[in-house]
């Protein structure tokens, strides 16, 4: 076999290849046995036919097909080691020559992966990250825990809505004079300052109390996801049955102890609220110092990523695109939603999704390619420790045995692509731990 390589443009190479009229002989022969392994002849054994018999059954052309797929396939693959070609797209095939009895030519174009050259991944330094929790920060964490411990009660007599308020209303919409699909509802439990429906609509309730009657007029947003709504301007005749308001409890030794038993305890977990409070900021320096730590880390490898030069071919970013899609629709399903429903309340399209993945995706590439770099120039190495722990860390993920996962992924043929996660990974890990600050930062 001859292989020779032409460029046709930065990214994307022509690979002719010769193979000589001896092997495209055999390639023939073993493109007739595999036929007849395949099919079933009258009077023949499976496998036995004759090619003749073959030939008349299923014609001379199904013979030729199958051995072009035979050498072809042996031989792209070939060329492509040969000359430590990676592609990242499908390889256009033209036949220039194709005859038994002839040698075989024909041309491979196909968009190969970019060359990277490095810039400065070692003895890196960049921004650390504030861990300090201030006051102000655990007030408002003992505010939110006030928030979800609070109370609903009812609003004084005569109270008027307010924001922040729970209004239970009914209320019915029209556009037109005429009553449209889902602009109705009943005894609707509304936060006011929610912005949960129309902008323009919860602030028309404030001022008003519980047994009136409200005509709220808003006009429905230009990209509204209901096309035949958008734009239009509707009344909504509102009633409000009652206003209820939270009731924040106070941080006493009597409320922490309540909150601090269950799941089984008998005993709170604090007596006092000075022990609790205490308990709480040192959680949270201790979660501000992982962040610290996990942002610098990111950063190192950031910063070695835009230190390199690397051309994207675009294919490669839109099947990125294409994947970060899929991963999302998987998301949803995983939450019982489809991805056509997601696309209508959020008033996109596919093609709008995708292109919106864009940059991410080139970045997610990027770093990929990168990383891949950076694992072959300091000889990474993934042994079969760093994959056993890699599958024992995604069934803790998603909740599933450790061998269940691995016969995935050897199914699916996703062993190289673990392998290769796995580099980046560790690749990763020698950007951060060669770095000037790497001895504080672990």
């Amino acid at each position: 076999m001859k292989a020779t390589v032409n460029p046709v443009d930065q990214h994307k190479v022509s690979i002719t290849i010769e193979i000589p009229a001896q092997d495209v002989k055999k390639g023939f022969e073993e493109a007739v046995k595999r036929i007849a392994k395949q099919v079933n002849i009258p009077g023949f054994r499976k496998g036995k036919a004759p090619r003749k018999i073959l030939e008349m059954n299923y014609g001379k052309e199904a013979i030729a097909e199958e051995a072009f797929e035979v050498l072809a396939g042996r031989a792209y693959t070939e060329a492509l080691r040969e000359n430590a070609i990676i592609p990242v797209s499908e390889p256009e095939i033209e036949r220039e020559q194709f005859e038994e009895g002839k040698d075989l030519i024909f041309k491979a174009t196909v968009v190969k992966q970019p060359e990277v050259t490095l810039g400065d991944y070692k003895g890196l330094e960049v921004e650390k990250q504030d861990a300090t929790i201030t006051d102000e920060q655990v007030e408002e964490q003992l505010n939110n825990i006030r928030n979800q411990q609070a109370k609903m009660v009812a609003a004084p007599e005569g109270a008027t809505v307010q924001n922040d308020d729970f209004a239970t209303i009914d209320f019915k919409g029209f556009v037109d004079g005429e009553a449209f699909d889902g602009g109705e509802g009943k005894s609707y439990p509304l936060q006011i300052g929610s912005g949960s429906f129309i902008p323009g609509f919860e602030e028309q309730l404030i001022g008003h109390k519980a047994g009136e009657d409200v005509t709220v007029t808003v006009s429905f947003p230009e990209d509204y996801f209901a096309a035949e709504l958008a734009g239009k301007e509707a009344k909504f005749e509102c009633h409000i049955h009652d206003i209820k308001r939270k009731e924040l409890p106070e941080i006493t030794d009597e409320f922490v102890r309540s909150v601090s038993v269950g799941q089984g305890k008998t005993e709170p977990a604090y007596n006092t609220a000075e022990e609790f409070v205490a308990d709480l900021r040192k959680r949270m320096e201790d979660d501000a110092a992982r962040r610290a730590i996990d942002t610098y880390n990111a950063g190192l490898v950031e910063l070695a990523v835009k230190n390199a030069t690397v051309d994207i071919p675009e294919i490669m970013i839109e099947d990125r695109a294409d994947q970060m899609v899929q991963e999302l629709a998987m998301n949803l399903e995983g939450r019982g939603l489809k991805l056509d429903d997601y696309l209508k309340f959020s008033n996109k399209t596919i093609e709008a999704l995708r292109e919106e993945n864009k940059v991410a995706a080139a970045e997610n590439v990027r770093a990929d390619l990168v990383l891949d770099e950076i694992a072959k120039a300091e000889n990474v190495q993934v042994t079969p420790e760093d994959m056993n722990y890699e599958i024992f860390a995604m069934s803790q993920q998603f909740g599933a045995d450790p061998k269940e996962v691995y016969d995935i992924i050897v199914k699916e043929g996703r062993v190289s692509m673990l392998a290769s996660s796995v580099a980046r990974k560790k690749a990763a890990r020698f950007i951060i731990e060669h770095a000037k600050g790497a001895e504080k930062a672990e």
